[in-house]
């Protein structure tokens, strides 16, 4: 009987470890201030100063425009577990439902006024209405999206993501042009092959 005690209890708390462990999912955690490129002894400032975003606001945009600081463009990042991204929206842009699936996003909005939102797992929308000098928050892993709903005016803002590789998914791009069968997304959206064609072919163009 004790045996069945023992055993029932290490089970439970063998789950519970691994429950607590993918609840706090993250960037690993480093065991030096910061990572130096490999065979390299020693850095100064410029390794910690990331300049190409400069210039970015006086240059034009047709189109919603992310300019990204992660641990690809900015490789001190590595192990800091923390990203940024600019995000500039000409007049009646959008940026198209996407997710990180490693980050939760921490949105300001610098100018303009935005329409945000995101979508739970139990389908349910939030959404808002931002001005410049509001805070929205993406929780992490779940399809969000951003709309420049004034047609005069841009807008801009900054996220920051709690990630230094937030692993970015674009939906319309993964859905439709990941190689997924025609008459798969045909039957998935209950239409047929010759509109998923079509949309197919809006979402490819540049």
């Amino acid at each position: 009987m004790a045996w069945i005690f023992t055993k029932s209890t290490l089970l439970l708390l063998i789950f519970k470890i691994f429950i607590s462990r993918t609840a706090v999912a993250s960037d690993p955690d480093i065991l030096s201030d910061f990572i130096a490129p490999e065979k390299q002894i020693s850095v100064d400032a410029n390794y910690f100063t990331y300049t190409a975003m400069r210039g970015i606001f006086q240059k034009p945009v047709d189109k919603c425009t992310t300019t990204k600081a992660t641990k690809a463009e900015f490789p001190v990042l590595n192990g800091q577990g923390v990203s940024l991204a600019v995000l500039q929206f000409p007049p009646g842009s959008v940026n198209p439902p996407h997710y990180h699936s490693r980050a939760t996003g921490l949105f300001l909005l610098l100018e303009g006024v935005l329409e945000v939102g995101f979508v739970d797992t139990k389908d349910v929308l939030y959404t808002q209405r931002l001005k410049a000098g509001d805070i929205f928050l993406f929780p992490k892993g779940l399809q969000h999206y951003q709309y420049n709903y004034d047609h005069n005016k841009k807008a801009v803002g900054v996220a920051a993501l709690g990630s230094a590789s937030p692993g970015t998914v674009s939906l319309p791009s993964s859905i439709f042009n990941s190689g997924i069968s025609e008459l798969v997304l045909a039957k998935s959206f209950k239409t047929d092959v010759k509109t998923i064609k079509r949309i197919k072919t809006a979402t490819t163009t540049p």
